[in-house]
């Protein structure tokens, strides 16, 4: 117990179990307790073998620092979510084979697992949560609650349980439930309390928005009030497609003066295992005591938790597809010098390269802003000039265009458009030539009204920024550079960029607000009618001129086509574009 004492432990004890996180890999145990693994992992969707192997790993290495339990996230076997592919028979059976070889490799080792899995039921699929003693399966619980709204869509897959089972381990009695489960007061959590559960084990795949932590943890809260019953909450970690998920497992139970407390939480963003001490409850008080040695990393602000999601989800997103890098095109804007830092700090300059592709309008201040930003990150900056290939195609179309025919270069939007969409053939070239991933630089302000060109500069692999506006970006960009600053470093974006005035540079003296109301404005209206759903007179109600909103609404639903051509992009809010928000592009109703 000395040894313990110098390393820190944390105990937790209620009316049923005493548990004790334990900072270290040494750790022993009496004949009444034991160490459970708590064990955030970053499956790949659809890689059976390899997520086997992942599973198996950290089941070693728990089982080396003394554990005899190891619970891992909802559906970690197939990834989440698996979406189609559990439609296909074949992924079915390899599935199965795979947990054959899984228990197989389990019984070997002589460890207990509880994982996220696939069961059949008499009418479909569910989503089940299997116990596994020592490589034999000793029972499973199914999901209850199928969430079917924003980006979930599990009852096109499962169907749902309609049983609780209870499970004795080594003196406590596990109830397991599957992420939405513990979303609702009733069942199945009141059929768990009634049968003596005295632990839950909570599996999740809870992807993340902004502040989704609070939210997680203040439902857990409202649960253990309603119940009594402490909750070890699993969650996975990783991106897939658009959707990040951030981890942040936790313990959370009362204390001895009937206050709830997190026990401990899982670093945000980043695969974790952490170990706790189970035991049956003895004659002591009830009571909860933090020692030090086991500290939490300061909450991270809302720039830093959004800055990490948008980093996670590019690096699982190129390295889970296999491709080598990525490529963009750096125009000194705002939204290219963000994007760019952002693929720097996550891939490695190395795997970075810029294309700055200058036309006739491009103003002398981009340019040097771009070298200034490929320098610093030490990414890859290549240059080369549209203005003769510009030429050759209105040349080319000339006979075509006739009366319609510009006189003057960039005052017709076809002169325009056409000159992004020569970057974008030229930026696809080097891409595909590289075997690396185009990543698009537009933001989600852009996006909601069409200022974009289809084709242009939404065409891409991947959008980081895709669900951030405006003033979110240059936030963030603020952000990065004072990061920067902290350590020493040079800024990666030259203060110029944060305080010219955006303009795509696509005619003489352009300006963003040409054609958009200035962004604080634009952003007020998006973030209500696209994020809060209000109608024209709410916002009018709210101070916001009728007419400027009407506007924005109309560019909005009017361009919903171009969204829906979009690449996928990493989800930060609650309605990004994409599974949040799907409406129809040939739509008669209006909200006006």
């Amino acid at each position: 117990m000395i040894r313990e004492d110098i390393l820190g432990t944390t105990w937790i004890a209620d009316e049923a179990i005493i548990v004790r996180v334990i900072p270290t890999t040494l750790v022993t145990v009496t004949p009444m307790e034991f160490i459970l693994a708590i064990a955030q992992v970053n499956p790949h969707v659809g890689a059976l073998q390899e997520n086997m192997r992942m599973m198996l790993r950290h089941v070693r290495a728990a089982q080396a620092a003394g554990a005899a339990l190891v619970v891992f996230p909802e559906l970690v076997l197939t990834g989440y979510p698996p979406e189609d592919l559990l439609h296909k028979p074949l992924f079915l059976q390899r599935l199965a084979e795979t947990e054959q070889q899984l228990h197989q490799e389990l019984t070997t080792i002589g460890i207990d697992v509880i994982y996220g899995t696939v069961r059949h039921g008499g009418e479909g699929l569910f989503n089940a949560g299997v116990f596994t003693w020592a490589g034999q399966e000793v029972g499973y619980a199914a999901k209850w609650r199928l969430p079917n709204y924003g980006v979930f869509d599990e009852q096109r897959y499962f169907i749902p349980g309609e049983r609780v089972k209870t499970f004795p381990y080594r003196g406590v009695m596990l109830g397991i439930t599957i992420c939405e489960d513990m979303w609702h007061t009733g069942d199945p959590l009141a059929r768990l309390a009634a049968e003596g559960a005295g632990l839950i084990i909570n599996l999740n795949a809870s992807p993340y928005h902004l502040q989704k932590q609070n939210e997680r943890e203040r439902v857990i809260q409202q649960r253990i009030e309603e119940y009594g019953i402490p909750v070890v909450y699993v969650n996975q970690v990783g991106g897939q497609d658009e959707l990040v998920f951030d981890g942040g497992s936790f313990v959370m139970g009362r204390d001895g003066h009937g206050t709830l407390q997190r026990l401990l939480r899982c670093r945000p963003f980043a695969e974790d295992v952490r170990l706790l001490r189970v035991g049956p409850r003895t004659e002591a008080p009830v009571w909860l005591q933090a020692v030090t040695g086991v500290e939490e990393s300061a909450p991270l602000t809302p720039e830093e938790e959004i800055y990490q999601a948008l980093c996670l989800g590019l690096r699982d997103y190129v390295t889970k597809n296999g491709f080598s890098g990525v490529v963009l095109g750096l125009s000194g804007g705002i939204d290219s010098a963000l994007t760019a830092v952002i693929c720097a700090d996550t891939l490695g300059a190395e795997r970075v390269e810029a294309l700055m592709m200058p036309s006739r309008f491009t103003a002398p201040e981009s340019l040097e802003d771009a070298a200034a930003e490929a320098r610093i990150l030490g990414v890859r900056l290549s240059e080369v000039a549209i203005d003769g290939l510009f030429t050759q195609f209105r040349q080319q179309l000339a006979p075509l265009w006739q009366a319609e025919q510009s006189t003057t270069a960039g005052e017709d939007v076809t002169d325009e458009n056409l000159q992004p969409r020569i970057r974008a053939t030229l930026l696809m070239a080097v891409a595909n030539k590289r075997h690396k991933l185009l990543i698009t630089t537009g933001n989600k302000s852009e996006m909601s009204v069409g200022y974009a060109t289809l084709y242009g500069d939404m065409a891409g692999g991947y959008s980081v920024l895709k669900d951030l506006l405006k003033g979110m970006v240059y936030r963030l960009a603020s952000a990065r550079n004072q990061w920067a600053i902290m350590r020493g470093e040079e800024p990666p974006i030259p203060e110029r960029v944060l305080t010219r005035a955006p303009t795509a540079e696509l005619r003489p003296n352009q300006k963003d607000s040409d054609s958009l109301p200035p962004y604080p404005v634009l952003d007020d209206i998006l973030e209500r009618y696209v994020e809060q759903e209000q109608s024209l007179e709410e916002m009018v109600a709210a101070g916001i001129d009728r007419q400027t909103a009407r506007q924005v609404i109309e560019r909005v639903d009017r361009n919903e086509y171009k969204r829906r051509q979009a690449p996928p992009g990493v989800r930060i809010t609650q309605r990004a574009f994409g599974k949040d928000r799907r409406y129809p592009l040939t739509n008669g109703f209006s909200v006006q």
